[in-house]
Parts: structure tokens; C-alpha cells; sequence
């Protein structure tokens, strides 16, 4: 008897600019939907629908237009299926620092190493880019968290009830660092937001 086998495309992962991100409002939102609806902490309620996340996602589409900040996605198919946020540090006295933000997935794409590989193609950007120490919260022990601890992320601290999960009860966060190999940005090295990156 002949086995048919299904094989799936990995994800392709690339940079959003900020008209194509305008341009794909309602899947950006789609994918913080899905999140919020599957449990995870990423500042949002139960209740939140498409409306909120196309207002949300609007929001950034400014910072990336200025160059605050920078969307990677994860696409399969033609469809964007996960997320991440590289934010910089906008004081003049921290140029070689960044954050990461709205790290998501969809549920139906998960433990496919989606995750990981965006976390490393933005790792990779920050470092290009001499932002050289980045820096995350997640709750604790939550999927995120195991997944920035096996990515070589280190704890500095915990929060107790430091943000009210989509259920209503509140939850501990944790702080995550880690330190990237390169050059860091030194002062006055780093346009200032709005210029044109090169």
C-alpha cells in the first residue's frame, strides 16, 4: 500500500517595511488575535478582537516608518504567520541597545522552530545594526520564556504580579537580557530616528 506524505514548506522569514505593513494590517492582526485568544501575555485581555489588533499594529506602523522600529514576520504560503518587534532604544545614551516585542506565532504553526528562527534573524539584524545587548520580559514559565532560555537569553529578575493575564489573574514576569556578539553603536553613531537607514 503507497503512503502519500505531506511535506510542508518551511517558513520564509523578511522584513515588513511600514507601507507593506500598513498594506497587511488585517493579518498583523490576525496573528495578535490568535495570541491573545490562546493565552498568551502580550499586554492584551480577553475580548480582544480584530479591531484591536489592526489599532494596535497601526501604531507601529509610524515607529517603523521612522525607524524606531523594525518588523520581521514569518510568511508561509503568502500568509504571515508569525511576528517580532525590534525596537530600539531611543536615548542618546543607549544606542547599542534594543528590545524585542510581540514575538508571535500562530497556534496552528507552532513547535515548528518558527519561534527560534525569528528570534535569530532579529538577533542578527539588531547586531548588524551595533545594537549589542537586547532585552525582553515574558511571564514566567510560559513557552516564551523556555524558548528565550534555550536560545542562550539570561534572567536578570522577576516581577510578582506584574501584569494581569488574559484570564484576569495576575501573573510574574521575567526579565531576559543577552549580550551579542560585535560592535557596539557608540554614541553619535546611530542616525537619529526618522533618518534613512542605510
Amino acid at each position: 500500500m503507497r503512503q502519500n506524505i505531506e511535506t510542508r514548506a518551511e517558513a520564509s522569514i523578511r522584513e515588513l517595511d511600514a507601507a507593506e505593513a500598513e498594506a497587511r494590517l488585517a493579518e498583523l492582526a490576525d496573528i495578535l488575535v490568535d495570541a491573545v485568544a490562546h493565552g498568551a501575555s502580550v499586554n492584551f485581555l480577553a475580548g480582544f478582537d480584530r479591531e484591536d489588533g489592526r489599532a494596535f499594529w497601526r501604531k507601529q506602523v509610524a515607529d517603523i516608518a521612522d525607524g524606531g522600529k523594525r518588523l520581521f514576520v514569518g510568511e508561509r504560503g503568502g500568509r504571515l504567520v508569525g511576528t517580532v518587534l525590534l525596537i530600539y532604544a531611543p536615548q542618546p545614551n543607549a544606542p547599542h541597545r534594543a528590545e524585542i516585542g510581540k514575538m508571535l506565532v500562530l497556534s496552528s504553526e507552532r513547535r515548528q522552530g518558527l519561534g527560534r528562527r525569528l528570534l535569530a534573524v532579529t538577533e542578527q539584524a539588531a547586531s548588524r545594526a551595533g545594537r549589542t545587548l537586547l532585552l525582553l520580559d515574558t511571564e514566567s514559565g510560559s513557552s516564551g520564556d523556555r524558548l528565550y532560555r534555550s536560545c542562550g537569553w539570561r534572567e536578570y529578575g522577576r516581577v510578582p504580579d506584574h501584569a494581569y493575564r488574559v484570564d484576569g489573574r495576575l501573573a510574574e514576569t521575567t526579565m531576559f537580557y543577552k549580550i551579542l556578539p560585535g560592535r557596539p553603536a557608540a554614541p553619535g553613531s546611530v542616525p537619529p530616528l526618522g533618518a534613512a537607514r542605510p
